[in-house]
């Protein structure tokens, strides 16, 4: 199993999946962590669009597919938000979208996660597709 949370700066959860610098890729065997990988976000135009605009109209379209192809090989992403659209496509990739408040270490959260002692959130946010 692989667990992707998206990051700013490989230290520190994103506030919103679009707009993270990174995503880090934890791999799971038998409860535990083996691995782990950097992964950029390599959707630089869909991170700055973001970051540049307080407001958005609820119509133009995002594309996600670059990051939802990045995770691809991932059954969860963590996260602090993320926009309804990009939550549907990672669903519809097989991707489960989870958003969490956290301020600790990534690897913390992931075994956090893994002992269910988390409690996500509504990952959907409808200002952000």
């Amino acid at each position: 199993m692989k667990i992707a949370v998206a990051s700013t700066d490989e230290t520190n959860l994103s506030a919103h999946f679009g707009r993270s610098g990174c995503f880090l890729v934890f791999t799971i065997e038998d409860g535990k962590i083996v691995a782990q990988q950097t992964r950029q976000n390599t959707a630089a135009h869909h991170a700055s669009d973001h970051g540049q605009h307080e407001a958005h109209s609820p119509d133009p379209p995002h594309p996600h597919a670059d990051i939802v192809e990045a995770l691809a090989d991932c059954q969860v992403v963590l996260c602090a938000g993320i926009g309804w659209r990009a939550a549907q496509e990672l669903q519809t990739a097989g991707i489960r979208p989870v958003a969490v408040a956290w301020t600790g270490s990534l690897k913390a959260l992931v075994e956090a996660f893994l002992s269910g002692t988390i409690p996500p959130q509504t990952p959907f946010c409808r200002s952000h597709q």
